[in-house]
């Protein structure tokens, strides 16, 4: 299948690599040819699918709560119990502190980048070329998680629950005590901890961030240059072993993310 008038390779996979945007500044869509960078444009697509499937996942698991029975569950409910019961056994595990909030973040975050990455299944051209020829959309990225701007975009949110996880529990006190004397319990020593505990603190919503990214936008990619190097009617014979393993992937990616997020929120909670 393609899109458009594509007539080489490197315009396939450019195009494939091109996003929905909008310029801030002009609030005008960015043509498919134009390739300057600016940090006033946002892209649609990205914020467009990451909202509908998390309302996805909202409304399916509200769904599935308020229709839940003892009696004769379906293999939906049971799907969604087994999710549940995986993701409070991990935070009963990791974190050792009676909190409301850390067991449906963590539920949060392991089903919303799941879908993100599930969508890397679909049909490399299905998406884009519906946009294309229905809605007139030049160009559509459909993976959230390959956007590195979402994944950012989330890591930023886990750091700043950090950083308020660690006030809540520790005082202003105790956290900007333990930033100046470790790892070296000495005044003297307060300006090299306090340079070391703020890289160490920063990096890690880069680390989740930049992890997700590479994994998603490689794989992406791999299905890219299949449909770009392989006659439509072989591509099935990369395209089907590539997409088999790639479901590990998607749920490994989507596990380590919710396993890091309540690792970490479990050191912010501890005293040191």
């Amino acid at each position: 299948m393609t899109i458009g008038v594509i007539s080489t390779s490197q315009d396939y996979i450019s195009h494939h690599l091109k996003h929905f945007q909008l310029d801030l500044r002009t609030f005008k869509l960015v043509d498919l040819h134009d390739t300057s960078v600016s940090f006033w444009m946002i892209n649609l697509d990205s914020i467009f699918f990451s909202i509908f499937l998390g309302v996805i996942f909202i409304a399916l698991f509200y769904h599935i709560a308020k229709n839940a029975t003892i009696h004769r569950p379906n293999k939906l409910q049971v799907a969604i119990e087994l999710i549940v019961s995986l993701v409070n056994r991990n935070v009963n595990e990791m974190y050792h502190r009676n909190s409301n909030i850390i067991a449906p973040l963590a539920l949060t975050i392991f089903c919303w980048v799941f879908l993100m990455n599930l969508m890397d299944l679909l049909p490399i051209d299905l998406l884009p070329y519906i946009s294309q020829h229905w809605l007139g959309i030049s160009c559509l990225r459909i993976v959230p998680s390959a956007d590195i701007n979402i994944t950012l975009s989330i890591g930023l949110s886990v750091f700043i629950l950090i950083i308020y996880h660690s006030i809540q529990i520790k005082g202003i006190y105790g956290f900007s005590k333990e930033l100046l004397l470790q790892p070296f319990n000495n005044p003297i020593f307060m300006p090299i901890n306090f340079i070391l505990e703020s890289v160490s603190l920063i990096s890690k919503p880069i680390s989740l961030a930049l992890r997700l990214f590479g994994n998603m936008y490689s794989s992406e990619l791999i299905f890219i240059l299949i449909s770009c190097l392989l006659p439509w009617w072989s591509q099935w014979m990369l395209n089907v072993p590539w997409a088999i393993f790639h479901i590990l992937i998607i749920f490994l990616q989507a596990f380590i993310f919710m396993m890091l997020t309540i690792i970490y929120l479990s050191m912010a909670s501890e005293k040191h």
